[in-house]
């Protein structure tokens, strides 16, 4: 089991409700189940609105966790400016740490997607640590998944609108799942990449891009490229998938499996999120699962990036099986 975690701001802090208040209790449940932690530096700092301190000692901060005694590395937030980090990170500082696992989501592909790509070391892109003031869907998967579990099925049902004004509340499903396929025949097999497409595109043609490179060694097992969206609307998905197409990122990949964006009912020039994605995606002639319980509309099944693992679709459900 893996029970020493240490915990880092990379973007945003715990400053403000109602992080605050669900972090506190996710410590109480890290307590409850057995789990010694330790808190990075900035944890509970703002320099300001944006991020939790510069880019310089956000860096440092993950550095300090990986040279720590921690099994597991993990995000207290997401945000907008952890790219500002990445050029401060030695990354051959993290690959001398293959034993620890990041974990995070959101702003946190800026690590869930260069640590496997670059270092080959898999990363989780699950809850962040805050959503651990539950145990229940996706944070209790994303323990699980700490702790050797192998096979998960997403849920079923799904949460449009957060009407309770609590900090802390269990989920409140307004939805059904409609998860679809397409060129879909029979399971899908291959290693696990992608994240949140807002960060992906900013990444795309970087120092920090080992996509092509990636892909190419591992194109014998398959490559099941994940992604989901935050900020974007169906325009702006358009042109983001069309740049990741051309810069070769889709080249060697073998199936797509596309999650909820929070604009989930964007129609920006009466284009559909999902007529965006078919729109890049479909000439490419592969299988795509879209409307997956995955993304920034709760819950999210947590996604072992850089690992192999069977998907299969059956009726309105996913199962993902890992080696």
């Amino acid at each position: 089991m893996k029970n020493k975690v240490y915990f880092v701001a990379p973007s945003f802090g715990v400053t403000t409700s109602p992080y605050k208040e669900r972090f506190k209790k996710a410590l109480k449940n890290f307590d409850s189940l057995g789990y010694e932690y330790q808190i990075g530096d900035n944890v509970y700092k703002a320099k300001d609105k944006a991020s939790s301190n510069t880019g310089i000692l956000r860096a440092k901060e993950i550095i300090d966790a990986y040279n720590s005694d921690s099994d597991i590395i993990w995000s207290v937030g997401g945000g907008e400016v952890m790219v500002e980090i990445l050029e401060h990170l030695d990354f051959n500082q993290i690959k001398n740490h293959p034993e620890k696992v990041f974990v995070g989501f959101s702003d946190n592909t800026n690590l869930t997607f260069t640590i496997p790509t670059i270092t080959d070391i898999p990363a989780i892109y699950g809850v962040n640590a805050p959503s651990i003031c539950m145990l229940e869907y996706d944070s209790k998967d994303t323990l699980d998944m700490l702790n050797g579990k192998k096979t998960f099925k997403t849920y079923g049902k799904w949460q449009l609108e957060d009407l309770d004004e609590a900090p802390v509340h269990p989920y409140q499903f307004d939805m059904k799942s409609k998860i679809k396929a397409y060129n879909y025949t029979e399971p899908l097999n291959g290693r696990l990449i992608g994240g949140c497409l807002d960060v992906l595109v900013g990444l795309c043609g970087t120092k920090f891009d080992n996509v092509v490179n990636y892909n190419n060694k591992h194109k014998d097992d398959g490559i099941i490229f994940f992604m989901e969206a935050c900020d974007l609307n169906s325009i702006s998905l358009i042109r983001a998938l069309t740049q990741l197409k051309n810069a070769g990122w889709f080249d060697n990949v073998s199936a797509f499996i596309i999650g909820r964006s929070l604009n989930y009912y964007d129609k920006s020039f009466g284009i559909s999120m999902k007529d965006a994605y078919l729109r890049v995606l479909a000439p490419l002639n592969k299988p795509i699962i879209l409307d997956a319980d995955l993304g920034h509309l709760s819950p999210s099944i947590p996604i072992y990036v850089g690992k192999k693992a069977k998907v299969t679709y059956n009726r309105n459900r996913l199962t993902f099986e890992y080696e």
